[in-house]
């Protein structure tokens, strides 16, 4: 059963619908004893950064996703994913999970419209198990403001909006896409079939 964390902020049941199409079970919950049981869990989000952090620390959900993200499969989307790195300069300056070292930032491209928003193909970096049986320069559907600045040892796919920019990351069994996979047609849900395939802790 894979995990979905309820923190107030995501298209929660935009991915369960997704997951129900796979005919994975899943379970919408903040609750610590059923994230615990769960095979795999996804941290979905939409919105800002800080307010973000501050809701997953007053549900208390901070020890939990640490430790799911080293025993299990982890799987951030958006604003999810984006939440895996140390800090965010979304209005201001936020500390994040620190799962992945790096930190998110304001997407400035001259000429072009901020948020990203839109169809745009992926470029493959680094394997990824996420990637098995996907073809490169797939579209899938992004919508946001802030990217991520880390090493390229963790990008696996970029996009190209301007410059290239991180659309999954992953370290061990950590992984994160900037775009919507439960709104990404055929190759959205392919990439949620690979992340629920995955077993255990991936080194």
């Amino acid at each position: 059963m894979t995990g979905i964390i309820d923190y107030g902020a995501g298209n929660l049941h935009s991915v369960q619908n997704a997951l129900n199409k796979l005919g994975e079970p899943s379970q919408i919950t903040n609750n610590e004893q059923i994230l615990n049981t769960c095979d795999r869990i996804i941290l979905p989000g939409v919105g800002a950064f800080g307010d973000a952090m501050n809701a997953i620390k007053s549900k208390r959900l901070l020890p939990i996703i640490k430790k799911s993200a080293i025993e299990k499969p982890f799987m951030g989307i958006c604003l999810g994913m984006q939440l895996l790195f140390e800090k965010s300069y979304e209005f201001g300056e936020h500390e994040g999970l620190a799962l992945i070292p790096g930190h998110v930032e304001k997407m400035q491209f001259d000429g072009l419209k901020i948020p990203h928003m839109g169809w745009n193909s992926l470029n493959f970096e680094t394997p990824s198990p996420l990637l098995e049986g996907i073809q490169e320069n797939s579209y899938v559907y992004f919508v946001h403001s802030y990217k991520v600045v880390c090493d390229k040892k963790y990008i696996n796919a970029t996009a190209e909006y301007g410059q290239p920019v991180p659309a999954i990351v992953s370290k061990n069994n950590i992984f994160g896409t900037q775009f919507h996979p439960e709104k990404s047609g055929e190759t959205g849900l392919a990439i949620l079939k690979e992340f629920i395939k995955i077993k255990g802790d991936i080194k």
